[in-house]
């Protein structure tokens, strides 16, 4: 009896003190370049962000990719812990619970090159037809304005085809993500594309825990305080640094 108990002490021993390590967290993310995308060195920047803060935490990951709308829904029915990027909204954040921004994503208005569209604020942009990726949020303003004329569509890029061939005057996404597949898989119609001077909006990219996963809480608060570890000794911005941003 004695040696159990010293075996099992023992054992006690050599777990962490948070406990987590036996928790597996299933990871989703649509394929977002370069942020996520299973073609990319450790999922993209944000997936290898996220990992990290949550290994440093404790916790053991799983990774799945799939379409946004189907990401969410998978978060919402339980099939999903933890959406890796995720912009703030009201609505997620009742079936969600959202980490602190770990980056942010600087969202840009791209026209076709020569349209001079001018762009200040939002109703500079009612007489323009938009495409827009469904399900999601580019800032609360530009997402409840009903006199917008977006038109929904399944990718970036996507829209920036039906914007070369001029069926819609604009379209738009974060800064990072434009430029990479523009110099990648759009990159023949590049040169007939441009940003409008003027951001749209600047949004904190975060993670967004499933509330029906128990300890969701707790996995907020891990992550947050791996991030702030990891942006002082400097791993976070190595990492950057190991996607070339």
């Amino acid at each position: 009896m004695n040696g159990l108990r010293v075996y099992l002490l023992s054992l006690a021993l050599l777990l962490p003190l948070n406990g987590n390590a036996a928790e597996l967290l299933r990871l989703v993310a649509d394929p977002w370049p370069p942020f996520s995308d299973q073609t990319l060195p450790n999922n993209g920047v944000a997936s290898d962000l996220v990992t990290t803060a949550l290994t440093r935490a404790g916790y053991t990951t799983s990774y799945v990719q799939v379409p946004w709308e189907r990401a969410v829904r998978g978060l919402q029915q339980d099939t999903y812990d933890v959406l890796i990027d995720a912009w703030y909204t009201d609505e997620r954040a009742t079936f969600g619970n959202y980490s602190q921004p770990y980056l942010v994503n600087r969202i840009r208005l791209l026209q076709r090159k020569g349209s001079k569209i001018k762009f200040s604020q939002l109703p500079d942009l009612y007489p323009y037809s938009i495409a827009v990726v469904r399900g999601y949020a580019y800032s609360s303003a530009f997402d409840q304005d009903s006199r917008l004329s977006k038109v929904g569509v399944v990718s970036f890029e996507v829209a920036a085809r039906m914007l070369q061939a001029r069926r819609v005057q604009l379209t738009l996404e974060d800064e990072l993500v434009a430029r990479f597949h523009l110099n990648r898989s759009l990159a023949g119609i590049r040169d007939q594309l441009e940003f409008l001077p003027q951001p749209l909006s600047e949004n904190g990219l975060h993670i967004l825990v499933s509330r029906k996963y128990p300890q969701h809480q707790q996995v907020v608060d891990a992550f947050n305080t791996a991030i702030e570890a990891m942006r002082a000794d400097g791993s976070y911005e190595q990492i950057f640094q190991r996607h070339g941003l």
